[in-house]
């Protein structure tokens, strides 16, 4: 059990692969498994009660659906002055939280930063997930969905959302293989280590995923060329996803967003958001699945600061924003100012600008509230303000008069509220299900790569107990 999965180190070395830098203790190793597979061979009531209640919470957004396709769009408050609404707002949303999976997850591997492997697989599951969900809100934000075949057949490839379409698929496809890959020896491990613990058929459907992994040298190094090629592509796939849901908003004809950084602006938006999208499920799993010991404090910091580093981003990219529209004051710039600074938005923008922009860069700066609860609080709200933002992007922005005429007010009607309830629980559902099936952290990443940190399981141990840990910062 002192090995790593599938190869031991002197056959390794003759079959001229690179040996495990750690000597990975054995109890360590097989607490590791133990700890990761668990959720996999038993489920409690509590489980069966928190899938109940969000099967309850997305069938009242089916529900609501269904009134929306039976009584048409008029059911939602969106009209012909404001026709994009809650829909395309959360639509924006969950393809941002979707980029800071995958693409941080690659550029991390690439930059060989080994702090992050506990984290990666839950990282690239909220990218499919999030994908998954978001891409549902243009179609129900159609209204009938049989347009989407009007989409496919007479769809116009000079129209944005025709790229966003093949943008959004490329990515989904890409990122689905990339959180595939590294599953392949974990789907292994649990064939062999469940055994009669699992049901018969979660047995069956490891020994298919495995795909016959056996561990052997050719193996392993088909498996890193493979995830070696998919970071590469991943990457640029990423960014540009973003940039091209920016470019419908760029390319449409509207005061509010007529600027050429919506691009860079979306960008960063996403990794900002989606790093806290990775925070909060981390906190999650880390005690609901006790996992303590391999989720740290090294973890949450290293994100808090990457946080932080995207609150200045986005700070500066706000500032650029506001500074060039209010230096030239355009026609129509001077109401959209007044409604996002002193009107109807002004309590939502400005807890978007000290809230989400503020806030979380001051709980890092500050040493008290650097902690695992401080960088948490501070991704919740990232998450409400970022959501904020994409909410005055569209409605805010859409309110701008194009003619003489008084603005149209927008509220979201039940039906609305009630569909993104479901898609938020739709969300909840999928990691829920796939906290179930997959093991959530990539065991043979950590045990070859990353090892064991320093103190951390005094560091856990002493907290159970009410007391201080011994590991005052991150190992590594």
């Amino acid at each position: 059990m002192d090995t790593v999965i599938g190869v031991r180190p002197r056959e390794a070395e003759s079959a001229g692969v690179e040996s495990p830098p750690l000597a990975v203790p054995p109890e360590w190793r097989a607490r590791l498994e133990r700890r990761a597979l668990a959720p996999l061979a038993g489920t409690g009531w509590r489980y069966y009660a928190w899938i109940g209640a969000l099967l309850a919470v997305l069938g009242w957004g089916i529900f609501a659906y269904t009134r929306q396709l039976d009584e048409g769009l008029i059911v939602t408050g969106m009209r012909d002055r404001i026709s994009w609404g809650l829909y395309i707002a959360s639509f924006v949303f969950f393809i941002g939280i979707s980029h800071a999976g995958t693409l941080l997850s690659a550029i991390l591997r690439v930059t060989r930063a080994r702090w992050q492997l506990s984290v990666t697989r839950m990282a690239e599951f909220i990218t499919v997930v999030a994908l998954m969900v978001g891409a549902l809100f243009p179609f129900i934000d159609m209204g009938r969905p049989d347009r989407i075949l009007n989409i496919l057949e007479y769809g116009r490839w000079q129209s944005p959302l025709m790229w966003d379409i093949l943008a959004i698929t490329t990515y989904l496809t890409g990122s689905t293989l990339y959180l595939y890959l590294p599953l392949v020896p974990d789907f292994a491990l649990a064939r062999d280590r469940l055994g009669p613990t699992a049901p018969r058929w979660k047995r069956a459907f490891f020994r298919a995923a495995a795909v016959g992994w056996n561990g052997s040298p050719a193996q392993r190094r088909a498996l890193e060329r493979a995830m070696t090629v998919m970071m590469l592509v991943i990457i640029p796939v990423a960014v540009s996803v973003h940039t091209v849901v920016s470019w419908i908003f760029a390319m449409t004809l509207r005061v509010a967003f007529n600027t050429s950084i919506f691009g860079a602006f979306f960008v960063a938006g996403a990794i900002y958001s989606g790093i806290a999208a990775i925070v909060l499920l981390m906190a999650v799993l880390r005690k609901l699945l006790r996992l303590e010991e391999y989720i740290t404090r090294t973890q949450f910091l290293y994100l808090g600061y990457m946080m932080a580093a995207f609150s200045l981003i986005m700070t500066y990219f706000n500032v650029s924003e506001y500074a060039v529209h209010g230096y030239k004051m355009e026609a129509g710039v001077p109401f959209h100012f007044e409604q996002l600074m002193v009107g109807p938005f002004a309590a939502l923008f400005w807890f978007y600008i000290f809230g989400g922009l503020g806030a979380p860069a001051i709980i890092m700066l500050v040493r008290r509230t650097r902690t695992i609860a401080g960088v948490v609080c501070a991704a919740v709200f990232v998450l409400l303000a970022m959501w904020i933002e994409r909410y005055l992007i569209v409605v805010a922005g859409l309110r701008v008069p194009l003619e003489p005429y008084a603005p149209r007010d927008y509220f979201p009607s039940w039906v609305e509220l009630s569909i993104l309830a479901g898609a938020f629980a739709l969300f909840a559902l999928l990691i829920s299900v796939f906290a179930k099936l997959f093991p959530v952290i990539s065991i043979w990443e950590v045990v070859e790569h990353r090892g064991p940190e320093p103190g951390a399981r005094a560091e856990n141990e002493g907290s159970r107990r009410g007391r201080p840990g011994v590991a005052g910062r991150p190992a590594r």
